[in-house]
């Protein structure tokens, strides 16, 4: 247990946050979380990889993407799920999102980080291989 004199920085607290926020994902392969943070350091919205309500589950062996044993990083156009962020973004409203930063559990791919791009927020913070890494907009 740690020093109750020690307290984790803000990046470490709110990644360590989306890590739990990732423990509600569905996808057989990779769970990931994401917060929206807003510049007062109060969370906005969260979101896990999934799909939408009642529709297919990944975890029930329903995603035709992780049936077929596609590579990393390929053929996400048959994934069942939406991301982690862009769950986060949905359920954020547009001024929560202005001069906000997203935390994520892995780097964003290039179509989230296009919606993280076209939201308003100021920075995106992720675990890369066991070191945090920041993006700016």
């Amino acid at each position: 247990m740690k020093d109750l004199d020690e307290r984790p920085d803000w990046d470490t607290y709110f990644l360590d946050i989306a890590c739990a926020v990732a423990a509600r994902g569905d996808c057989r392969r990779c769970r990931v979380g994401a917060v929206v943070v807003g510049s007062d350091r109060r969370i906005r919205s969260t979101g896990y990889n999934g799909s939408y309500p009642g529709g297919p589950s990944c975890g029930a062996g329903e995603c035709p993407r992780c049936l077929s044993k596609a590579p990393s990083g390929t053929s996400y156009e048959d994934c069942i799920e939406t991301h982690a962020e862009a769950n986060a973004l949905l359920y954020a409203d547009w001024p929560a999102c202005q001069e906000a930063t997203i935390y994520i559990t892995r780097p964003p791919c290039k179509d989230c980080t296009k919606l993280i791009r076209s939201s308003g927020i100021r920075d995106a913070v992720y675990l890369d291989h066991a070191t945090t890494d920041r993006i700016q907009f």
